[in-house]
């Protein structure tokens, strides 16, 4: 009997110690434990159903938080597919005018552009117009040429020239100024934009104040950048030192996370939870999961 009693206490203190090293987690925040050596997302929680996304090679340069600047030019995998001539979709320009019959964009992003007007346009009488959208690499190689390198960037090394930015002008004054400036200043961030190149940001985008220029990062990336007064270099530097960060937008819990790329990456996501995978044009990818 002693034997066995021995046995018994021993088996329960082996239980004990093994509860410590894999615990069973309450907290949503410490489901997710990050194994950077093999590049892969671990769930301990046994009731939690995964799905496992591969991660290519390619996916570094698709998405919507790609880094295009002096340093990182754009992908030929990075331009958007969707581009179209605004002027010949007529249903795509909505709360908004043109500046010319020559405006390119994005389908996707010029809805999301006309749902932020139009809600902008509620309560003020705004006047928005896109000055500029989408430009492939020969109209910025001209553009490049007539303007100088004082006003414009040589051709792959523009935002314009991935598809996710676009000009905003109106007819009252100077964007500086007008009140729909402002209200983009104020409230672009709510819908997935931001403001790229903002003046005293100067020293790390390298291009002046251009309050008429907006980019698309989506949802909850523009309301951390808004929060911590981030610029596009700045957040994603933030979310390599990070590796992890969990943030509340209207509600709704999003969990971000960097991973460095490596061959054969995959990443484990809960079945019950949409995601984004974005590249950062550079060397890994940013995966944004949230519950559906």
């Amino acid at each position: 009997m002693k034997k066995w009693g021995f046995l018994l206490i021993f088996l329960i203190l082996l239980g004990v110690t093994a509860f410590k090293i894999v615990p069973f987690f309450q907290d949503e925040e410490d489901i997710l434990i990050t194994d950077y050596e093999n590049d892969k997302v671990k769930y301990n929680k046994a009731s939690e159903n995964i799905q496992t996304v591969e991660i290519s090679a390619e996916q570094i340069y698709q998405g919507n938080l790609l880094l295009v600047n002096s340093k990182y030019p754009v992908h030929p995998k990075s331009i958007k597919s969707d581009v179209v001539n605004l002027s010949t979709h007529n249903k795509l320009v909505k709360g908004y005018s043109l500046f010319d019959n020559k405006t390119y964009l994005s389908e996707d992003l010029a809805r999301k552009f006309s749902d932020m007007v139009l809600d902008a346009e509620e309560n003020k009488e705004f006047n928005f117009f896109i000055t500029s959208g989408f430009r492939n690499f020969d109209e910025q190689n001209k553009l490049y040429q007539e303007m100088g390198s004082n006003r414009a960037l040589p051709a792959g090394y523009s935002e314009h020239n991935l598809g996710l930015s676009l000009d905003v002008g109106t007819t009252h004054m100077k964007m500086e100024k007008a009140p729909e400036g402002k209200w983009i200043e104020n409230n672009a961030w709510k819908y997935g934009f931001i403001l790229r190149y903002p003046g005293d940001k100067t020293d790390i985008t390298g291009i002046q104040n251009e309050p008429w220029h907006i980019r698309y990062v989506g949802l909850p990336h523009s309301a951390i950048m808004k929060e911590k007064n981030f610029v596009l270099e700045e957040y994603l530097d933030y979310l390599k030192e990070e590796k992890k960060v969990s943030v509340k937008v209207d509600g709704k819990k999003y969990n971000v996370s960097y991973y460095p790329y490596s061959e054969n990456m995959t990443i484990n996501i809960p079945e019950n939870h949409k995601y984004e995978i974005s590249g950062n044009n550079i060397d890994g990818v940013i995966v944004t999961f949230y519950e559906s």
